[in-house]
């Protein structure tokens, strides 16, 4: 799956500014510093909940696997893409 310390980095999401809320197994965002609403899928809901206690890149693709029965390959393939779109929108800490 993941190699090297990447797998061991806790990652967060970005507390200051982001009010979010579990709306029937989806969750709803508002990013106040850029005025975006965003929603994520029962999947993305699942990594969500995980980042904003604290998680690392296993630890989500896990949550995945556990959650849905996919495979550990297109786990972390859509853990990868889940946080980069985060990233990219600088909701992680």
């Amino acid at each position: 799956m993941y190699e090297g310390k990447d797998r061991m980095t806790e990652l967060r999401l970005r507390h200051d500014g982001v009010a979010w809320k579990d709306v029937d197994g989806e969750v709803v965002a508002l990013d106040e510093r850029a005025a975006v609403y965003l929603a994520a899928n029962p999947a993305g809901a699942v990594l969500w909940r995980s980042l904003a206690l604290g998680a690392t890149r296993e630890e989500l693709a896990a949550e995945l696997v556990r959650e849905f029965g996919i495979d550990a390959d297109r786990a972390v393939a859509d853990t990868e893409v889940f946080l980069a779109d985060l990233s990219g929108r600088g909701l992680l800490a």
